[in-house]
């Protein structure tokens, strides 16, 4: 592997407050006719689909599950009249499908709202 593909591993995953679980998110499905109507952004991506990937870091236990940000995002809109999730992710915001650790919040958001994601 040559040193421009190289990705730091902490530049990947996230941590909760505690220290008591570590986040990685995988992109699986993303929508390429989406049109974004900000142009100040540059190009950018709408998510669909991703993998979540929570490691218990006392127990060294792994747990991956699916999310469905694109259903989510609905499912708020219809039970809380808004959604504060951003599915928009910028190309360089991804390295070798997984997304950085400083979005991992802004695709979370309705997640834990609506408590399908429980950090216990």
């Amino acid at each position: 592997m040559s040193y421009d593909r190289f990705v730091d591993e902490r530049l990947l995953s996230s941590r909760d407050a505690l220290n008591k679980f570590q986040i990685k998110m995988k992109i699986l499905d993303f929508d390429e006719n989406a049109r974004d109507f900000s142009q100040r952004f540059g190009r950018r991506l709408l998510v669909k689909k991703t993998l979540l990937t929570i490691k218990h870091i006392l127990t060294e236990e792994i747990e991956e599950r699916e999310l469905d940000v694109e259903e989510l995002e609905k499912r708020m809109r219809k039970e809380r009249l808004f959604s504060s999730s951003n599915r928009w992710i910028s190309p360089s915001e991804i390295k070798n499908g997984y997304i950085l650790a400083s979005r991992h919040l802004d695709l979370l958001a309705d997640a834990i709202a609506l408590d399908v994601v429980v950090f216990e």
